[in-house]
């Protein structure tokens, strides 16, 4: 798990407590773990959750919240507590420390003097610093179309992620009627994104961890649901808040998409750090790429963390040559995963992965090399130079779309 901090936070004025929830949320190395709205109620909140810090805002009633700040001080010295005010006052904020808050923060504050003030408290906890502390890279697998490898490579590389021991690194299937990553893992799972998007308001994350599958690889796998029923539950908004719990528990997050592009993938994929899409050489997926290349146009930041992977390169029979493709497209590719047919039947067969089967294949060198470069790492592409993220405006690909130019 990556250093994150559990959070408790009490703020009576619910304009203020929905602000301070908000800038929380929007931080990787935090979990939210619970918010409260009566000061009377939250130290049993801090005794139930027993999180890493505790946000007390005192101006709904300066002085009871100073006593629940000594009171937290004395039965909950694991911790740490973050007092907020809009009051500058000397006299009161030396009263705040000496009741035991660790830190004071005037209100309103930025998200900067609070990231700074967490910092803080994660260097005494974990002893984290700016370079040493982790966020989630959360990366959305997509598919140009049905049957072009996009479940195979999201386990696989996920599970290439979890042998470094240095990674924690969770897979949810998100192709709610038909996904089958549990087929490539050989798994039997007891709980499916279903169970804990029903649960998500209640779960912490040694209950989320309880309810994952986790692999011999190491990989942890969040299923799709078993009964397609069950599916009609699970919304973008359900879909958010289980990426949030996962993001505060894991190094790494695959997510494997269905291929239609629903809100619940949208959401997913605007959640994403990284967003693979793979497709093959051939002109139905390379139609498709263009089609939802303009579509992810419409979304604010989105195309730019789109990469192209090219999967069963060197497949010989009807492919679109790879300097075409580019040429195309407008960009460069952004990983090759050589054609493989025997090797890739008998893991998904097997319901074992990549390393395990055929450590040495090709393909899996390929997965390696994938999980590298995500992790930063520079590669090459097939010609030897090293490859950008992209190239051109993009105005190429439109050319392969009719009535895109203009």
């Amino acid at each position: 798990m990556s250093n994150v901090l559990r959070i408790a936070l009490v703020e009576p004025n619910d304009q203020n407590r929905e602000s301070l929830k908000a800038m929380l949320l929007g931080m990787d190395t935090v979990w939210l773990e619970a918010d409260c709205s009566r000061y009377e109620f939250y130290a049993d909140i801090i005794e139930q959750t027993a999180p890493d810090v505790g946000v007390v805002a005192l101006d709904a009633d300066p002085e009871r919240a100073i006593e629940l700040i000594k009171e937290l001080s004395a039965n909950a010295p694991d911790t740490s507590i973050l007092a907020a005010s809009e009051s500058t006052d000397g006299h009161q904020i030396l009263r705040t420390i000496r009741a035991g808050a660790d830190e004071f923060l005037t209100l309103p504050m930025s998200a900067e003097d609070l990231s700074s003030a967490l910092l803080r408290v994660g260097q005494q906890k974990f002893g984290m610093t700016d370079s040493g502390s982790r966020s989630c890279e959360v990366i959305a697998v997509a598919g140009a179309t049905g049957g072009v490898g996009s479940t195979s490579t999201a386990v696989n590389l996920g599970c290439v992620l979890a042998a470094d021991s240095r990674n924690s690194v969770a897979l949810i299937d998100l192709d709610l009627a038909l996904g089958d990553a549990d087929v490539f893992l050989d798994a039997i799972p007891d709980y499916t994104l279903a169970d804990v998007v029903q649960n998500v308001a209640r779960l912490d994350i040694q209950l989320l961890k309880q309810s994952l599958t986790k692999h011999s690889s190491g990989l942890y796998l969040l299923p799709r649901p078993v009964e397609l029923h069950d599916t009609e539950a699970i919304t973008d908004d359900s879909v958010r808040k289980v990426i949030g719990l996962m993001k505060a528990s894991f190094t790494h997050l695959i997510i494997d998409l269905s291929k239609t592009y629903s809100s619940v993938d949208m959401a997913a994929i605007e959640s994403a750090s990284h967003v693979l899409l793979v497709t093959q050489l051939d002109l139905p997926c390379l139609r498709n790429v263009v089609r939802l290349m303009m579509s992810f146009e419409e979304i604010d930041g989105l195309q730019n963390k789109v990469e192209i992977v090219v999967n069963r390169a060197g497949l010989d029979s009807g492919q679109i040559s790879l300097k075409k493709a580019k040429d195309t497209l407008g960009r460069e590719i952004y990983a090759l995963l050589p054609n493989d047919y025997r090797t890739m039947v008998e893991v998904r067969n097997n319901g074992v992965p990549l390393i395990t089967q055929a450590p040495k294949a090709a393909i899996t060198q390929a997965i390696r090399d994938l999980a590298a470069k995500i992790q930063g790492q520079t590669t090459t592409d097939e010609t030897g130079e090293e490859a950008s993220a992209a190239a051109g405006s993009g105005g190429g690909w439109k050319k392969f779309w009719p009535g895109a130019t203009k």
